[in-house]
């Protein structure tokens, strides 16, 4: 009785901690994500000699024109710069959407992001872009942001850096 009382109270506060910290893994892998095709767009952009774009597609064809990252989202070599793809581009890339309740939005409302044939981040705010990584349920110390700026550099952050919040 007494080892089922001691596993009782050890399972009551290790469940919180470790469920805590898959949150916690499952939110830096999918901003990872991000930041990986991030810089497979640049590359691409280099390597190509032509602009690069990321947008919001829950198909993996399509741009969507919304600012739901956390729908998935397409890289394609974009040569009007235009933010959307043209008909008859096939995506370099595609990434599906999230699994759960996870949100991930611009702070500018970004449906798109363009690198251009020289790597630099074009048709963004002057200040550049934050894109906002929102467990569900919310957990503030799990949040995560990826920010992008207009040379084209990216950075993963934490709460309280950058414009991460």
């Amino acid at each position: 009785m007494v080892t089922i009382a001691v596993a009782a109270i050890l399972m009551a506060t290790a469940v919180p901690s470790f469920q805590a910290m898959i949150q916690r893994n499952r939110v830096v892998t999918e901003a990872n994500s991000l930041v990986s095709d991030l810089q497979y767009a640049r590359s691409e952009a280099l390597k190509q000699g032509l602009p690069v774009s990321l947008c919001v597609s829950a198909d993996g064809s399509t741009c969507l024109g919304a600012n739901t990252w956390h729908s998935g989202w397409i890289v394609f070599v974009d040569t009007a710069a235009s933010g959307t793809i043209a008909a008859g581009v096939t995506p370099l890339r595609k990434r599906t959407g999230f699994i759960g309740g996870d949100t991930f939005v611009a702070d500018s409302g970004a449906t798109s992001l363009t690198y251009s044939r020289d790597g630099f981040a074009i048709n963004m705010p002057a200040g550049g872009t934050t894109l906002v990584l929102h467990t569900s349920p919310v957990n503030a110390g799990a949040t995560r942001c990826v920010a992008l700026g207009l040379t084209g550099h990216q950075t993963s952050q934490t709460p309280g850096t950058g414009n991460c919040t």
